[in-house]
């Protein structure tokens, strides 16, 4: 961000007669070829209550935390909103943004697995076309699965099949939508968020090192033998569409295609968050019933045909192992399966409860210790979302930890070592360079508990 920049922003303090929340959805920023300049500010806080704060007034409150400090994403004018609030707000980054677009149609296909954006990144094209080219080159170890469709293709609009991926060295009875399987199941799901790029991409290296590597790696051979490997690699492919239409200038897509409550236009962004609208803890703190707001919940919980879909796989997956219904029943130490939903940018490894930090599961100490192993192979603090970054009500792991007693993680990938790969739309180099390597032995050690979480985690293994 160039200093003239950075003093345009904070110059902007005048006030102004709207509210909080109406500051907050306040029209950005365009110039003469409609493109959007975008701001991340840097928003110190004092209590707890004050990310609740942000979050009811309305503002962007993206995934990361730096000590006290929480971070903003909006536009030259929300600096005048959060300043409204009492906060003292610093501009540390600008972008430019293609203009917001309704859905459209998904970008031409054929493309194959070289399909990118934005330096490497990889569309659903490419993704999917990886899937069915592993499968093809693998037949022994790999299995495609489709099981939904998007928003957009139900409402016969373009949209997307939802595909998923299982890996492991076939045997009888492997890879079957069927709860009582022979092996344990370890599930990864990534870009829930669109805009959450480095996700997807950790999918991908995940799914050509369980295939390249078995016979190669002792590690990666034997995990292949015992276990299920489930991978989703994209789990909003409607949003991630719009994502890649601004191809070098991604648009900041977060929550699907869904656009039944009208246009945004320039105040926010259609569609449903996913990871605020499954049916645990449903419209609890972090959500939104404002439909342009990112942390739009829904009208309703599970209603959107992705977060349905994906439930229903769930279900054919893990049997309900957790018989109580409180937030206190535990599951039982026998259950087998783990599950790890990849979200960017904070640099954390959250468990449940992530809708109120003030309650803890039946298994906490075994959560919380898997957590903690897993934050010290990536370096990133863990915790409970409330205790280390703020609530969120509505989250796919609190839905398979309440219905199914599934030992449930999400890992915010991030850049916790200061290398020049922060945010959404990292260098594309710094997928290879510095986040594969960090995530790679914490996804080979939580697939290796997934025949016993909660007791392994427990014993400190």
């Amino acid at each position: 961000m160039t200093t003239a920049a950075a003093a345009m922003v904070l110059a902007l303090t005048a006030l102004s007669p709207m509210s909080p929340s109406a500051l907050a959805r306040a029209p950005q920023r365009t110039d003469a070829s409609g493109e959007r300049t975008l701001v991340v500010y840097r928003v110190p806080t004092h209590d707890r209550q004050d990310a609740q704060k942000l979050i009811s007034s309305g503002f962007d409150l993206i995934e990361r935390r730096q000590g006290d400090d929480l971070f903003v994403m909006g536009d030259p004018s929300t600096a005048t909103g959060l300043r409204r609030l009492g906060f003292t707000p610093t501009a540390v980054e600008t972008m430019q943004q293609p203009p917001a677009h309704q859905p459209r149609a998904p970008r031409a296909t054929g493309g194959g697995v070289d399909d990118t954006y934005d330096g490497g990144y990889h569309t659903v094209d490419a993704h999917y076309a990886h899937l069915d080219q592993v499968a093809a080159q693998h037949p022994d170890m790999a299995k495609v699965v489709t099981y939904g469709q998007s928003w957009l293709k139900q409402k016969g609009r373009g949209g997307r099949d939802l595909k998923a991926i299982c890996l492991t060295k076939m045997k009888q009875g492997d890879c079957q939508l069927d709860p009582k399987a022979p092996k344990p199941r370890f599930f990864l799901m990534s870009q829930i968020h669109a805009r959450e790029l480095t996700t997807g991409e950790v999918s991908w290296r995940w799914i050509d090192t369980l295939t390249n590597d078995y016979g190669k790696d002792p590690k990666i051979t034997a995990l292949m033998d015992s276990t299920e490997m489930w991978v989703v690699p994209i789990t909003n492919p409607d949003g991630v569409d719009i994502v890649a239409q601004g191809g070098d200038d991604p648009i900041l897509q977060r929550k699907n295609a869904d656009d039944a409550k009208g246009n945004c236009g320039a105040n926010g962004q259609i569609g449903v968050d996913l990871n605020r609208n499954a049916g645990t803890h449903w419209g609890g703190a972090g959500t939104s019933t404002q439909p342009c707001s990112e942390i739009y919940r829904g009208p309703a919980a599970d209603s959107e045909p992705e977060n349905a879909a994906l439930e229903g796989l769930f279900r054919k997956l893990y049997p309900a192992v957790r018989t109580g219904t409180g937030d206190s029943d535990p599951a039982p130490a026998t259950a087998k399966g783990l599950m790890i939903s990849l979200h960017s940018d904070a640099s954390m490894v959250l468990l449940p409860w992530e809708a109120d930090h003030t309650l803890h599961t039946g298994n906490d100490a075994a959560l919380r210790a898997l957590a903690g192993r897993l934050g010290s192979l990536t370096g990133y603090q863990s915790g409970q979302a409330g205790e280390i970054l703020y609530d969120a009500s509505g989250g796919t792991d609190d839905w398979t930890y309440d219905k199914l007693g599934l030992a449930s993680f999400t890992i915010e990938i991030g850049d916790s070592d200061g290398r020049g790969c922060a945010g959404f739309t990292p260098d594309f180099s710094c997928q290879d360079s510095y986040f594969w390597p960090k995530l790679k032995p914490a996804l080979l050690y939580a697939a290796q508990q997934a025949a016993a979480p909660y007791r392994t985690s427990a014993k400190g293994h």
